[in-house]
């Protein structure tokens, strides 16, 4: 079976002059042709296409993909292991710097008195403080503010690990709720909902389930926030709300 180009661009999610473009410069040239002189694509051309956007995706220019896809001495399932290696650290990363900025975004400043080095070592490449003016800016006159900066203030090192470390638990048992396929209103996807907002009362402010749903607004609505989540697992942004919003009406 062949496909043509609007049927593969639709499939892959690209524009049919990428494409052109890619076919142009030898990156992913049809297998077949119509009488018309019409590209067509075969299942191979697909598959290429696919390492092609993985590594796209994982930041790769296109001289080097051609490099690597070109080389006589990897075969498909080479490309799809370090992929899958590259993703993974990726992940992983994203995974360490979301709760640094869950924490830093959620209505406080971090006040954290520690070192450059000890800030690196307990959040990664993120810095902290990066949203401390914009948080001060949006929420400095409310009591949930004072309250997360009188805490913050009196947190070590450890304090801000073990803090970490529960969120990031949270974060999985909800993704894992997501990919059970399980509903946003489940018993169980309200029950993690309603420890994320303990655990914010008990490590940051007395949050509300009312405040509680502000925030999962906030995790849709504001870009950065929707990113940090959907690097955990897709669809997760909106999950996480849906499930806060069922939460408050269960409390209700």
């Amino acid at each position: 079976m062949s496909y043509s180009v609007g049927q593969v661009a639709g499939f892959a999610g690209v524009t049919v002059r990428t494409l052109h473009h890619y076919d142009e410069i030898g990156l992913l040239a049809p297998s077949e042709r119509s009488h018309a002189g019409h590209r067509r694509y075969s299942d191979a051309d697909l598959d290429r296409l696919q390492q092609i956007l993985f590594y796209r995706e994982l930041g790769f220019p296109l001289d080097e993909v051609a490099s690597l896809l070109d080389d006589p001495r990897a075969d498909p399932r080479a490309h799809l292991r370090r992929q899958h290696e590259l993703l993974t650290a990726r992940i992983e990363k994203l995974q360490k710097m979301a709760a640094a900025v869950e924490n830093a975004m959620e209505a406080r400043k971090m006040g954290i008195n520690l070192t450059p080095e000890e800030k690196f070592e307990v959040f990664g490449d993120h810095d902290p403080d990066q949203y401390a003016e914009e948080v001060a800016e949006r929420w400095g006159d409310t009591e949930a503010y004072r309250e997360s900066q009188r805490k913050a203030a009196s947190y070590t090192k450890e304090d801000w690990k073990r803090i970490n470390t529960e969120m990031e638990a949270i974060h999985a048992r909800m993704a894992d709720v997501l990919a059970r396929g399980l509903a946003a209103d489940s018993t169980e996807a309200m029950d993690v909902a309603e420890e994320h907002r303990l655990f914010i009362t008990r490590s940051h402010y007395a949050c509300s389930h009312e405040l509680h749903s502000c925030l999962g607004r906030m995790y849709v609505d504001d870009e950065r926030f929707t990113a940090t989540y959907e690097a955990i697992r897709p669809g997760l942004a909106v999950f996480m709300r849906d499930a806060i919003l069922a939460n408050e009406a269960r409390a209700a």
